[in-house]
């Protein structure tokens, strides 16, 4: 007893709260525990007040950030860290400097002017950030504070994925983003509006729905019951196959049992549609289900289409029927980003589940770039023990700093990799499920995590007087002093340099023990995505002039001091001496040529299709430029900004063009327009699943007529020129702001099974690539939009009364829709984005919650009061509350 009164008293300070050790870390707890902080977007800010502070393109908005003390904090002996993903330009307070260290960390410190934070004295700090806000969830959470050597501390205040505790949430007013933004900003009333034309279909109108849709399907007017279970009889599926679908049919309640289903390979058996890889039949009759592949993966789709036809709930009765079918795309992709923030092995494997359930076949895996790296390498265990972490250390030796709202420690997504053991149990989890995973280790740009590791590494082997082994693997060139800045806000140390023998030697033992990790699964490396993106000074873009150039040259940008930015290389001695040996023309030719000297790599490793994002590559003649068989880009410029007559170069050059545009396929990009929606939009301001659904990949004019630009404006395409067929469809979850699995569940599902569906099935309102056809939203009248509306009700109301249930059942945190309401007629309307979903109401603000049945409509007698949410159909999760009235 008397010990612990002697540890109460030791830890006890003035005004009666707690905290322990040295003074230093008395002031770290104190202002962890006592300082409440206020998050406030003020608004949007005019073009003459940004292009002063340097503002890309004279964007910018303002913030204020409110300090409440619980307690009178005097001290200055402290720093503050945060994340901001927007560039901080101005600070508007003299008791306090901010010092940007690395991408979008940044340092919060007193100056000789900070009065202290006094109890019942609130302290607001103004900040500038560059471009603009319009989603609360822009913010980042866990500012954490410092002082000398003590141990960080999250200040408890942010600490939390629920941004509404500190930061002020955004009206209907704050999201637009410009005065030309013309979004139609979600609301109860403005979702009732869009909502209402996708109608609920009897159950039986949508039971023969297969998703994705088959290409051929002939129903024969009787019905097969599966309640008692299926027996599988297999011929040429590896029992890991088998094992996959009987365990897909468990999950949706179809034990092992008795209605009998054969599958057999005889690709000699098929014609038509069928006959091509990946193409299945499949017959169902009362008796039995029969299914032929053209291949494996054919017979193990075609058995996915019979469970997909099967109802979550209630008897396990399908429609007969005879179905012929294969993909419209050979590759069918989805990028999983877990470099950015870390997304366990399980979430991966649900992932692929669900992949496997709709018929995508592959998985690319995003495992490097600035923010981490995320998969063991033998021989190489900085890349892990110091590139897989983020730790508050600021010489970079035990981890990388912390970014985007982690907090300053290894406990939370921010930190975390894949072992190899992971690994190779991800490739054969994938394979049974016929899933190529596609590895992507992002270069010579997003490089940091590799380039800091290797520089640890360098440091340790120096300090053991082993300067040779330190430099074998060595990124850098110790001489270069170029001054750049990445997009995403990172020094020089975020690009290896491509001149140093060291960079591709460091390449080629990266792909060797992947290469090795895929032999030990029983497979063989076949792809390598080479990343090659965004390597360049975004200060040197379109959007900033210098602060010296005549003032028509330097309108509507934002001014700076060019003479002080250097292109990416620029200063390196190593890659001056290529230049001037005439084996590249210039620094901008640089990622075009390592990624020609990486692809020399891969014949060695049997790997036969090189990738990257089309970026990487603008510089290359064309795809033979490349020392591999195929050459693949994932094509990501938006439609609005030219995509429609650029995809066509990648096209003609020869590569295998992969449809990935952010305007459309970016899951990491708002479900809605909704300031309360998280999600980056730089590209989009929603991609809803309508949006998805409706888009047409192997047709990008098209899309002009049926969608909408960033700012909600028509805009228009045109078929330029001729263009040879794309190889196939991607869509990508970057995790910048998606920092748990939960949350990346929320973004990715539903809408990846509106991805699938595009992916798989060309539907009959998609019109063929035609030279010469302009599109523009409220002009044209090419596309049909009667048959797309249909097909959008029809696929709606399937995945809303049937695959919803299923996802439940997988245990996939999905996102439940926003509920559409009205008044009508004095009584409550409501519908939900998807027809089917629950819909629960409130009459009283939340205290009590009922069922809502549209033929019992409840009468509303205060509209302020009346609250709604959607429920998902196991009853354990709900949909993000609204109310009738917007704020």
């Amino acid at each position: 007893m008397k010990k612990k009164l002697t540890l109460l008293v030791a830890s006890m300070t003035v005004a009666g709260f707690a905290y322990a050790g040295s003074g230093a870390q008395q002031q770290v707890d104190s202002i962890a525990s006592q300082l409440g902080i206020k998050y406030q977007m003020k608004g949007n800010l005019p073009a003459k007040e940004c292009s002063p502070l340097g503002a890309d393109w004279a964007s910018c908005y303002k913030i204020d950030v409110t300090f409440d003390a619980a307690s009178d904090i005097k001290g200055t002996d402290w720093a503050i860290y945060f994340s901001s993903i927007r560039r901080i330009i101005r600070v508007d307070n003299d008791q306090f400097k901010i010092t940007h260290l690395t991408g979008d960390l940044y340092r919060l410190e007193p100056t000789g002017s900070f009065k202290g934070f006094i109890k019942g004295q609130p302290l607001t700090l103004g900040m500038v950030g560059e471009y603009w806000q319009v989603s609360m969830y822009d913010a980042m959470p866990r500012w954490y504070v410092t002082s000398g050597d003590a141990t960080p501390k999250v200040i408890a205040s942010t600490d939390t994925e629920d941004l509404t505790r500190f930061v002020a949430p955004l009206t209907v007013a704050d999201a637009k983003r410009s005065a030309g933004d013309n979004n139609v900003v979600m609301t109860a009333a403005t979702r009732y509006d869009a909502y209402t034309a996708t109608p609920l279909l009897p159950a039986k109108d949508v039971a023969a729905r297969i998703i994705p849709a088959p290409a051929a399907q002939q129903l024969t007017g009787q019905s097969a019951d599966l309640s008692a279970g299926i027996k599988l009889d297999t011929r040429g599926l590896d029992q890991a196959s088998v094992d996959a679908l009987q365990a897909r049919a468990s999950e949706i309640g179809v034990a092992a049992g008795r209605y009998p289903v054969t599958v057999r390979i005889a690709p000699k058996s098929l014609k038509g549609v069928a006959a091509k890889a990946d193409g299945y039949s499949l017959v169902i009759t009362p008796k039995g289900a029969q299914v032929v592949g053209h291949d494996a993966a054919g017979a193990f789709y075609g058995v996915q289409s019979l469970l997909s036809l099967v109802p979550a709930q209630g008897a396990k009765v399908v429609p007969t029927m005879e179905v012929a079918d294969a993909p419209r795309f050979d590759y069918r992709g989805f990028m999983i980003d877990t470099a950015r923030n870390f997304h366990s092995k399980a979430t991966v494997l649900a992932a692929i589940d669900q992949m496997a359930a709709y018929k995508l076949n592959k998985l690319h895996m995003h495992m490097s770039d600035d923010e981490g790296w995320r998969l063991q390498i033998p021989g190489l265990p900085e890349l892990t023990a110091v590139g897989g972490k983020r730790v508050h250390d600021l010489s970079e030796t035990k981890g990388l700093l912390p970014q985007l709202g982690q907090g300053p420690d290894s406990s939370t997504p921010g930190s975390g990799y894949f072992t190899r053991d992971d690994f190779i149990e991800i490739l054969q989890y994938a394979h049974a499920r016929k899933i190529e995973v596609i590895p992507e280790i992002d270069m010579p740009g997003h490089a940091r995590a590799a380039v800091v590791s290797m520089e640890a590494r360098y440091k340790r082997l120096m300090a053991e007087g082993k300067p040779e082994a330190a430099n074998e693997y060595r990124l850098v060139d110790p001489q270069e002093t170029s001054n750049i800045t990445g997009v995403q806000f990172y020094d020089r140390l975020s690009t290896l340099n491509p001149c140093q023998p060291s960079a591709l030697k460091f390449t080629d033992k990266v792909i060797g023990e992947i290469a090795r990790m895929y032999q030990d699964a029983g497979l063989k490396l076949t792809s390598w995505h080479f990343g090659g993106d965004e390597a360049k000074n975004i200060f040197l873009g379109a959007g900033y002039a210098d602060k010296n150039a005549p003032a028509k040259d330097r309108e509507g940008k934002g001014w700076l001091d060019l003479s002080k930015q250097d292109h990416p290389w620029a200063r390196s001695p190593a890659c001056m001496a290529l230049i001037q040996s005439g084996k590249v023309a210039d620094v901008e030719h640089l990622p075009g040529y390592f990624a020609h000297e990486v692809s020399t790599l891969l014949p060695k490793y049997g790997i036969s299709n090189f990738q990257a994002w089309q970026d990487g590559l603008k510089h290359a003649p064309n795809a033979k430029d490349f020392a591999a068989k195929n050459v693949r880009v994932n094509f990501w410029d938006t439609l609005y900004w030219g995509g429609a007559d650029s995809v066509v170069e990648w096209t003609n050059k020869g590569y295998g063009v992969v449809i990935s545009n952010p305007d459309y396929v970016y899951l990491d990009f708002p479900n809605e327009v909704d300031p309360m929606e998280g999600g980056y939009y730089w590209g989009s301001r929603a991609n809803t699943m309508k949006r998805i659904f409706s888009f047409a990949p192997a047709n990008l004019p098209q899309n002009a007529e049926t969608s909408l630009d960033r700012d909600g404006n028509a805009f228009e395409a045109k078929a330029s020129k001729p263009m040879p067929p794309v190889a196939g469809m991607s869509a990508q979850l970057w995790s910048e702001a998606v920092r748990t699995d939960a949350h990346w569940e929320y973004m990715a599902f539903p809408r990846l099974i509106a991805v699938a569906e595009r992916a798989w099935h060309q539907a009959s309102w998609e019109r063929p690539y035609t030279v010469g056809e302009r599109y523009k939203a409220g002009e044209t009248k090419l596309v049909n939009a009667q048959a797309l509306n249909a097909d959008w009700t029809s696929f709606a109301n399937a995945v809303g009364q049937r695959e919803l249930a299923k996802l439940d059942k997988a245990g996939i945190d999905y996102r439940l829709s926003m509920v559409g309401a009205r008044v009508v007629d004095g009584k409550l309307a409501a519908v939900t984005e998807l027809p089917g979903v629950k819909i629960q109401y409130s009459l009283d603000a939340g205290k009590s919650w009922q069922a809502y049945d549209a033929g019992r409509a409840p009468a509303v007698a205060d509209v302020n009061a009346v609250q709604l949410r959607t429920v998902s159909f196991d009853g354990k999760r709900f949909g993000r509350v609204s109310g009738l009235i917007a704020k």
